[in-house]
């Protein structure tokens, strides 16, 4: 009797682990498969920040071209249209010198002009309101690989998510790198928070570089930078190689988000989620263009020699095409070009960061 219940009880465990392990395993399935990240998923997160991420509702500052109207209560002879010159200036009534209106926001220069106006006895107990008619101080370049390229106005403090956010988001062709160029003037107390800036004191212009992971991962304020009038956002195209044949898992177009680093051949397999069982290892060739003749040359690769470090890993290009045949496939190789031309519409997009 008790051989018995020995054997109910161990036969409940063999089948509480079994349970164990169908819980378990598409749960580590789920997170290999999240290792990959697609465009799409990174314009998800653009959009999600970019709705949680507001700014403060502040005025953003006065430049040079901003078309301003200036009330002055109960003085309607002092009321007028005034424009800010290129030096930052504006001419008013009665005031000798030109007033420093650059930089200053609507509220502080409002502030500025009753100074002015009472101490020089021109009017007793003055009450300004400044408004902008027209902005044209405040443009903000967003270029390079981005849905919808475009220059915009600033006319609220307004965070680099939601200066990508209305530009469509990343492109396909994304790296993983954004940099913002402005003026040095306006970035003296600020630091690069990703990456620190190289540029010599003194230069002109300033450059913030910003990991995209950082900014969409890290959750930490820092990256979300502010955008200023003047700033040019830019996202850089990554570099990009493709895996072909039937000899790999998963064919595709992978878009390297740290395109800086090297990548080899036995590294775009793995990304590839490594070779079928009827590849043809040994016959594997990088496809390159030359870029002294223009023509396209083939670079043989020994996969197996490599896995078994009989021969060195192959460092892979930008626009490189790793070709893997399988057994049946060796005579598909002439057209390979042909089919990597239409790779972007007919495999897969990837987005890998290693």
């Amino acid at each position: 009797m008790v051989v018995t219940v020995r054997g109910v009880t161990d036969w409940l465990k063999l089948v509480c682990v079994l349970l164990l392990l169908r819980m378990a395993v598409p749960s580590l399935l789920l997170g290999q498969s999240q290792a990959v990240e697609t465009p799409q998923q990174s314009n998800q997160k653009i959009e999600q920040l970019a709705s949680l991420a507001r700014a403060s509702n502040t005025d953003p500052p006065l430049g040079a071209g901003d078309l301003l109207h200036i009330d002055v209560f109960d003085v309607p002879e002092l009321s007028r249209d005034v424009r800010v010159t290129d030096s930052g200036v504006i001419s008013f009534p009665l005031v000798p010198e030109r007033i420093p209106a650059a930089g200053l926001t609507p509220f502080q220069l409002e502030g500025k002009l009753e100074q002015i106006l009472a101490a020089d006895g021109l009017v007793a107990h003055p009450q300004v309101s400044v408004f902008v008619k027209e902005q044209s101080s405040q443009a903000v370049s967003v270029v390079g690989a981005v849905a919808r390229p475009l220059v915009t106005q600033i006319v609220k403090p307004t965070t680099l998510i939601e200066v990508l956010a209305a530009a469509g988001g990343i492109s396909d062709e994304a790296g993983g790198k954004i940099i913002v160029t402005r003026s040095r003037r306006s970035t003296d107390h600020i630091q690069a928070v990703s990456d620190k800036s190289d540029a010599p004191p003194d230069q002109e212009t300033n450059t913030i570089t910003i990991q995209l992971k950082d900014l969409l991962e890290s959750g930490k304020p820092e990256y979300n930078i502010l955008i200023q009038g003047g700033d040019i956002v830019t996202v850089p195209r990554a570099g990009i190689i493709y895996v072909l044949g039937f000899g790999v898992s998963q064919q595709g177009e992978y878009v390297l988000q740290s395109h800086g680093d090297e990548i080899t051949a036995l590294k775009a397999v793995a990304l590839a989620h490594g070779l079928t069982s009827f590849a043809k290892a040994d016959s594997a060739v990088i496809m390159r263009n030359d870029p002294v003749t223009g023509n396209r040359m083939q670079i043989p690769v020994h996969l197996k020699q490599i896995q078994s470090r009989k021969a060195d890993d192959v460092r892979l290009q930008t626009n490189d095409i790793l070709y893997v045949p399988d057994s049946r496939g060796k005579k598909v190789l002439a057209r390979g070009t042909e089919a990597a031309l239409g790779i972007g519409t007919q495999v897969a997009v990837y987005r890998v960061a290693y």
